[in-house]
């Protein structure tokens, strides 16, 4: 009989075919799985602090990502023992990158004596690797909890602070974790010194001139979040400042205006006279005024075992010639023709021509140069949180970082600057809030306002020896 082998050797060719289109097939299908960004194997990320204070009602926030897109979350915090789920979610659109805000449950069912507590972040891609489950990634940060806020008492105080004036207080601020101590002030914050004793803190604070409302309180917060306010209870002394109409003349306008002009090329172009006196009174001084508050912002450690003052008194046989918190108004020809709006931030002092100016109390200069429309300036640093100012001086007679003691000569009177006939510009500042100087010129204010306050603490406090 007669056999067909050719016919089974086309039928065993035909089968390795088929084999192979078969493996070419599987390899195909996973070389897409593999290369395919649905079946990417990169897992997400989870940014997370290693530990962090909380407290009930505080929010944290954790940053996820993912190379491909973000499928879902869950934040779970724990005592050990047990966890709860604070917050989850799903994204229902692809979504790289997301910030989760997570709030501390008031009722958690935690027991807060397993300290620390855990906070655990799951995040899972969109990914349908591992058979639809996708990649996943977790990250675990230790939480200290704190319930409990700051204590905050005050001490003494100044037993007023007039509008545009200054006062002291001292007070107690204390907790395990504190983090951040100041009195506020409307939207300004006065940073305190540790005094003396550990835990207590003393800080000068100012009521600006143009503020109607003057409500200072002690604000303290520890790591957690936990914040505790105390009022000072300042007696309130209400105080009006002048208001001045004056008229600009042409040779005002084309000599000393023309000449400050000069300083400023963009105010120097400006051909217009009144639109450059704006320029000056205004656009200048903006930028000389946020200079001294530069200058003058933070305050500098003293020793108050030996931080006293003396009644400042920088020119000898002075006549004061221009009042603190001056609103002037300047007019061309018409009081109705209103060119420009300015307030006066200190006392304009005149002598004789070139008298001598001093500092009353030892300082520190941490400026000494021209500031436009206040001339030759040096501003002196008395600790604290003080400083003074000294403008239109016609000679600066110390330089920056240079230690002046008191009674010493640091400039000459003069006129440059927006000045016209010689005098000083005699400026306080505390912690870069002009104040109203007459307090500080006076000894029995600073006796009954700060040197008390002084020494009423310390009754209170005890302690803390003297060297």
């Amino acid at each position: 009989m007669r056999r067909n082998y050719g016919y089974g050797r086309r039928r065993k060719k035909r089968g390795s075919w088929l084999w192979l289109i078969l493996l070419l097939l599987v390899a195909g299908a996973a070389g897409y799985l593999y290369l395919s960004p649905r079946f990417e194997r990169i897992p997400p990320k989870v940014i997370l602090q290693p530990s962090f204070f909380w407290a009930p009602g505080k929010s944290i926030k954790v940053a996820i990502e993912d190379n491909q897109g973000l499928g879902s979350y869950w934040v779970l915090l724990g005592d050990g023992k047990r966890e709860v789920t604070v917050s989850s979610g799903t994204f229902t659109a692809p979504q790289r990158q997301s910030v989760i805000a997570v709030t501390l449950p008031k009722e958690s069912g935690l027991d807060p004596q397993k300290a620390p507590w855990h906070l655990r972040v799951e995040v899972k891609d969109r990914s349908l690797w591992n058979l639809g489950e996708g990649n996943r990634a977790a990250a675990v940060a230790k939480v200290l909890v704190d319930t409990r806020p700051p204590r905050v008492g005050i001490v003494a105080r100044s037993p007023s602070v007039v509008k545009g004036g200054s006062g002291l207080v001292i007070f107690r601020a204390t907790d395990k974790h504190l983090e951040d101590v100041y009195v506020q002030v409307g939207k300004k914050r006065f940073k305190p010194l540790p005094y003396r004793v550990k835990g207590y803190w003393a800080t000068l604070v100012a009521w600006p001139f143009r503020d109607e409302i003057f409500d200072p309180k002690v604000v303290a917060v520890d790591k957690a979040g936990n914040r505790t306010e105390a009022r000072i209870a300042f007696e309130r002394i209400d105080r009006s400042y002048r208001v001045s109409w004056i008229g600009l003349s042409d040779r005002f306008l084309q000599g000393k205006i023309a000449e400050i002009a000069r300083l400023d090329p963009k105010i120097a172009a400006i051909t217009d006279p009144l639109r450059r006196f704006k320029a000056v009174n205004e656009g200048m001084r903006q930028h000389n005024e946020a200079l001294i508050h530069h200058y003058t912002a933070a305050p500098s450690p003293v020793d108050f075992y030996r931080w006293r003052l003396k009644a400042f008194y920088p020119l000898k046989s002075a006549k004061r010639v221009a009042d603190f918190g001056d609103e002037r108004h300047y007019y061309y020809r018409d009081r109705n023709r209103q060119v420009s709006l300015s307030y006066h931030l200190g006392y304009d002092l005149a002598s004789v021509r070139h008298a001598p100016i001093v500092s009353s109390n030892p300082a520190t200069v941490v400026f000494a140069g021209y500031n436009g429309i206040y001339g030759n300036m040096p501003i002196l640093d008395h600790g604290f949180g003080l400083y003074t100012l000294y403008g239109h001086c016609s000679s600066v007679l110390v330089s920056e970082k240079e230690h002046v003691r008191a009674g010493q000569v640091i400039a000459r009177t003069g006129k440059t600057g927006l000045a016209l006939g010689d005098h000083l510009h005699f400026g306080i500042l505390v912690q870069g809030v002009e104040v109203w100087p007459m307090d500080w010129m006076k000894q029995n204010w600073i006796n009954s306002h700060i040197n008390a306050v002084f020494r009423e603490a310390d009754r209170i406090i005890g302690g803390g020896a003297k060297p």
